[in-house]
This record gives structure tokens, C-alpha cells and sequence, in this order.
């Protein structure tokens, strides 16, 4: 073999070589974590490959899309809505979406951010188009959560999932603003009117039990009084009917010292007349004693 016959098996060798290189450079593709790749065939969609090494058919595959499955946020957007009461509120909210089947993204949607966008805010005026302006402000939770079923399954065949659809803000104009703050000024001083009243009502209550309390304790002790009284007496009668006439004449007798002694400390009293009546009372009272004695 001359010269020549050696350079040119070494260029057939080195072309053949040179094609397995660049056969397995085009052939071998190693996709990362967070993307998916979308593979074509003479134009056509052949396959997606996934993370990780992966292999195509040199020449006639062909990686047409590089397609990231993160989480996106698209900006947030205001738009305005019409309550059912005709209320004007300007409606802030927030999309987040990832893509999930990158063949539909590509091949069935231009603008997908722009599509979910017009689609969050027509949704939003409807949804809300359906409730009052209090519903609004006091159904957030339920509002958010019925926008987010309607747009994911409106994303649905556009191969992306709408992870969160959130309504930040709901703005009122100026005369509806005002409208609601006397609104709420007539609730509050309605409200102040109402626990004034029963503040008032409760204080009746509790003095009406206070007297009544007064009463029953007034009512007892006259009782015990009473009883008092009623229990001297009998013992009074049972005296006179043991011992006469002078058991009587000697509680008279007695009251009647008594009701002197209340005259002699009295104030200013310096002189004190004393009936006949009295010292013949002093007297028999003496003489009982004297006797009992």
C-alpha cells in the first residue's frame, strides 16, 4: 500500500470517525430539571423528553421548544366590575401557573400569559357581576376559590395548571366610599344606642332585685319581731294566769319606770314631775318586790 492509499483510509477513517461524533453530539441531549423539551420530526411533534439523558435519532430529530415546568407569576392586573347593586370596583389580582404538558403550550397557544390574563379578568367581572358590594368584601375566600376552579378548567387544554388565582384588593371609587362609611357610621351609633339601652334596662334590673332583696330582708326581720313579741306576750299571759291580777300590775309598774327613766336622760331636763299616779306604781312595784322577796 503506497502513500496515497494510506492518506485515503485515513481520511474515510477519520470522516467516519468525525460522523460518530457528531452523530453522538446531536444524538445524546441531557435535559435539566426544570424544563421540558419538545422534539420534532420533519416538522411534526415526535416526542417531549424529560429530565435527564435522553436520545434522539441524529438528522432527523430536532429539539423545536425548550418549555420551563416552574412556577410562574404573571403581573398583577386591575380591572374594573360591576357589582349586582351597580357598586364600580377596581379588582387587583394575582396568577401563579406552571406548565404541565409543554406539547399543548406550544402547539395550541400563541400568548399564554396573555390568554390566562384576559381569562382571570373575564371570569373576575363575571363572578363578581353575581354578588352585591358586601358579599364582596365578606366573601373573599369563596370568590377567590370559585375564580380559581373556572380558570384552571379554562387552562386545561392549553396544558397548564393554575396553581394559585388570588384577588388582592378590591378599591372602591370615591362616592361609593363615602356612601359606605355612613353607612357603617349609622351601624356603630346603632349599635352604641342598643348596648346604651340595655346598659339602662340592666341597671333597672339589678335595682328592682336590689329593693326586692330590701324588702324580704325588712319583711324577716319584722317577722322575728313579730315572733319576738308574740313569744313575750304568751309569756306575759301565762304570768297573769298563774299569778292574777298581780303579775299585770307589775309589768305595768315596770313600764311605767321605764318610760321615766327615758324622760330623765333626755337632754335639758332638769326637772321632772312625777304624777301620783306614778308613785303609787313605784310603791305596789316596791311592795311586789319586797314580797317576792
Amino acid at each position: 500500500m503506497d502513500l496515497g492509499d494510506l492518506i485515503g483510509s485515513s481520511g474515510v477513517y477519520l470522516a467516519i470517525a468525525l460522523f460518530i461524533i457528531i452523530s453522538l453530539y446531536l444524538g445524546v441531549r441531557i435535559v435539566p430539571q426544570s424544563e421540558k423539551h419538545v422534539v420534532e420530526r420533519f416538522g411534526q411533534l415526535r416526542s417531549v423528553l424529560g429530565p435527564g439523558l435522553n436520545f434522539l435519532v441524529p438528522f432527523l430529530d430536532r429539539i423545536a421548544h425548550k418549555v420551563s415546568v416552574l412556577e410562574r407569576q404573571l403581573p398583577n392586573a386591575s380591572q374594573d366590575a360591576i357589582t349586582a347593586d351597580n357598586a364600580l370596583v377596581k379588582v387587583e389580582t394575582s396568577v401563579f401557573y406552571r406548565v404541565t404538558e409543554p406539547e399543548k403550550t406550544v402547539y395550541r397557544i400563541r400568548d399564554v400569559d396573555g390568554a390566562i390574563a384576559t381569562t382571570v379578568a373575564g371570569i373576575v367581572r363575571s363572578e363578581i357581576g353575581k354578588l352585591e358590594l358586601d358579599q364582596v368584601q365578606s366573601n373573599r375566600a369563596q370568590l377567590i376559590d370559585r375564580v380559581r376552579e373556572q380558570v384552571s378548567a379554562m387552562v386545561d387544554d392549553w396544558g397548564v395548571e393554575v396553581t394559585r388565582a388570588e384577588i388582592l384588593d378590591v378599591n372602591l371609587d370615591e362616592a361609593t366610599r363615602a356612601a359606605m362609611m355612613q353607612q357603617l357610621n349609622a351601624e356603630r351609633a346603632r349599635r352604641a344606642q342598643v348596648m346604651e339601652a340595655e346598659g339602662k334596662k340592666r341597671s333597672v334590673e339589678l335595682a328592682s332585685d336590689a329593693d326586692l332583696y330590701a324588702a324580704e330582708q325588712a319583711a324577716k326581720g319584722r317577722r322575728v319581731t313579730a315572733d319576738a313579741e308574740a313569744y313575750a306576750t304568751g309569756v306575759i299571759a301565762i304570768a297573769i294566769k298563774e299569778n292574777g291580777l298581780e303579775a299585770a300590775q307589775f309589768q305595768v309598774a315596770l313600764k311605767q319606770v321605764e318610760a321615766m327613766q327615758a324622760i330623765a336622760v333626755g337632754a335639758g331636763k332638769q326637772t321632772i314631775l312625777i304624777p301620783a299616779s306614778a308613785l303609787e306604781a313605784f310603791g305596789d312595784a316596791f311592795k311586789m318586790l319586797k314580797g317576792r322577796g
